[in-house]
């Protein structure tokens, strides 16, 4: 039987990745909506994230979106994340609201635009230089809304070389990220759907091309751990964007939907060797909170990961091996079961506190006064959001 003793030096290795843009206005496609002390710049936007580190010890780093993100400094822009506590990380591309896009930008017909968008991840690598970053995550809005639109195949060809020019480009210790999302913004096809493709463009380039795992980017239905698996056993699993869907790519709070699944995923990244130290795989949030205060929500997706994280840690591996090796169904499926419905929020608490950390983070953020500093001072500019 595993013990909640036995697993705390691994949780004391997690670390989750915060996205900058989670901090700004966001909404749907119907309406933005802005809220008091929205940040308005980069450092702002850091000091929010540093907040969610300073009450839950989990999110060292916070990732940038380029040209979102964008200072004239970025050294500077360093100092002030690591006065406040935290580091800069992964380095995220943007080829999706600029005019030139429209009909799309690695994959798109005209050379001088593909070009355009090359020359943008050049940026991006240049920032990655600068600030130190590991990563460069590509998402891409390229795609069709019907059938005979673009030729399939040539998209997917212009693809790897636009692709191949990139991680040309990179250091020797940086990776390339190409995340994948089966719909959305396009209707008919997108030129990265499923992780197939995003794994068969990636081992085209070489080692340092991964994969990247955005939990809100499938169908319904689909086994999400099964990729897991799948991925980390072929060795291309680089990160994880976490974060919670009904229906679409809803970017709701991370196990807000379905915390079994969230149990089921990290049970599979665990086994998989996809967790603690040494391990390829980054752990990010990837959220727009519509309606709920930014600062709480992303303390309260870290916490659910950290949940689930321990409770997979918890799972019997020796007799779940054993269970399954002589097809004991039930048996197996119980195992698992026990250490889905173990509450170790209790425990999770009064281990907190021996690390210097409020048991419960929360509570402790919501009696900072830190939310009311920022409404008042944070007056005037223009507020970040979609965008900025």
């Amino acid at each position: 039987m595993t013990t909640f003793a036995s697993i705390t030096s691994l949780l004391a290795e997690q670390a989750i990745e915060l996205p900058s843009w989670a901090f700004g206005n966001s909404g749907t496609r119907f309406k933005v909506f802005s809220t008091p002390g929205t940040p308005r710049t980069p450092e702002e936007k850091i000091a929010d994230a540093a907040q969610v580190n300073k009450h839950t010890g989990l999110a060292p780093t916070v990732a940038l979106h380029i040209p979102w993100d964008k200072v004239d400094n970025y050294a500077a822009l360093g100092a002030f994340a690591n006065d406040h506590g935290v580091a800069l990380g992964t380095i995220n591309s943007n080829t999706f609201q600029d005019d030139d896009y429209k009909f799309g930008s690695l994959t798109h017909s005209d050379p001088v635009i593909r070009q355009k968008a090359i020359d943008h991840h050049y940026e991006c690598i240049d920032i990655m230089d600068a600030t130190g970053s590991r990563d460069l995550k590509i998402w891409l809005a390229d795609g069709t809304n019907y059938p005979g639109q673009q030729n399939l195949r040539a998209r997917q060809d212009r693809l790897a070389d636009s692709l191949a020019h990139i991680y040309a480009r990179i250091g020797d210790i940086q990776r390339l990220v190409l995340e994948y999302k089966f719909f959305e913004p396009a209707f008919y096809h997108t030129d990265v759907p499923d992780w197939g493709t995003s794994y068969a463009q990636v081992t085209a380039l070489g080692e340092r091309a991964m994969v990247c795992l955005d939990t809100g980017h499938h169908a319904p239905g689909t086994n999400i751990e099964f990729i897991v698996m799948q991925l980390l056993r072929l060795g291309k699993l680089g990160s994880f964007d976490f974060n919670s869907r009904f229906y679409a790519d809803d970017d709701l709070i991370v196990g807000a939907a379905d915390p079994f699944q969230l149990f089921r995923i990290l049970h599979e990244v665990i086994r998989g060797g996809g967790y603690g130290e040494g391990s390829p795989v980054a752990f990010m949030l990837d959220q727009c909170h519509n309606v709920e205060d930014k600062i709480p929500g992303q303390i309260r997706s870290v916490l659910n990961v950290q949940e689930m994280t321990a409770r997979a840690l918890l799972v019997d591996t020796a007799a779940l091996d054993a269970a399954q090796n002589t097809g004991d169904v039930l048996g197996a499926n119980g195992i698992l079961m026990d250490a889905f419905y173990t509450d170790v929020r209790p425990v999770l608490a009064a281990w907190r506190e021996t690390r210097g950390l409020p048991g419960d983070p929360m509570a402790a953020y919501a009696a900072s006064g830190y939310q009311a500093r920022i409404a008042t001072d944070r007056v005037g500019g223009v507020q970040a959001g979609w965008g900025a």
